[in-house]
């Protein structure tokens, strides 16, 4: 990932947007970006690995150690978060650096990053789609697993069973959504499809790996 396709946005949610032709209604999720400035380069010399640091998301307290951080990036503002992404160069990043949607063109396939939706325990019917038991009366298995394991040879549950457990609340990387628009002025972006996490959830946008 040699150039500056990076950001971090909020998800503001999903509306309607017409394709080319003005033919198709399109589900696109719009986000807007945060104001993400470079605070800290990692080097291959110093750290072992090459990365970069963003700071994002303003705030009006942040503890001393933290403020110096930033201070030493010649970052002014008060950014709470810190998060970073390895890179294959370094070379065109510079500390205190303002990342935005101008990195960014109309048209071009991006990855986004982002936690999923928490949904608590669950079972394995809403989990992983189990068929369930048998819905007649009295069959008291109705939304149950089935069998899990042997009785008599092995007397345990056999390793990787889809059981139920908690679902959702990871990261999840959706790959490949086109950007049908960009709003610079309001820091804007546009993108076809749906990306994973709640309303308001911080989203990870950068070029795509792998184009399909």
């Amino acid at each position: 990932m040699k150039d500056r396709f990076i950001i971090v946005g909020k998800k503001v949610g999903m509306t309607r947007f017409f394709d080319e032709e003005n033919k198709r209604l399109l589900p696109v999720t719009a986000i807007v970006a945060e104001p993400c400035r470079v605070s800290q380069i990692k080097t291959h010399e110093k750290e072992g690995y090459q990365a970069i640091q963003l700071a994002y998301q303003s705030t009006n307290h942040l503890t001393k150690p933290a403020e110096g951080h930033l201070k030493k990036a010649n970052i002014e503002e008060k950014l709470l978060h810190l998060k970073e992404f390895t890179t294959d160069d370094v070379s065109g990043f510079q500390l205190g650096q303002s990342l935005n949607v101008d990195s960014f063109a109309e048209g071009q396939l991006v990855d986004v990053i982002a936690t999923s939706k928490g949904k608590g325990f669950q079972g394995v019917v809403f989990r992983y789609r189990f068929g369930g038991g048998r819905a007649t009366h009295g069959s008291m298995s109705h939304r149950r697993g089935g069998g899990y394991g042997h009785f008599r040879r092995m007397g345990h549950i056999i390793k990787n069973q889809k059981m139920p457990g908690h679902m959702g609340c990871v990261r999840s990387t959706v790959r490949n959504l086109k950007i049908m628009k960009i709003v610079p002025e309001k820091r804007l972006i546009v993108l076809k499809g749906s990306v994973p996490g709640a309303k308001d959830g911080f989203v990870m946008i950068r070029k795509a790996k792998s184009v399909a």
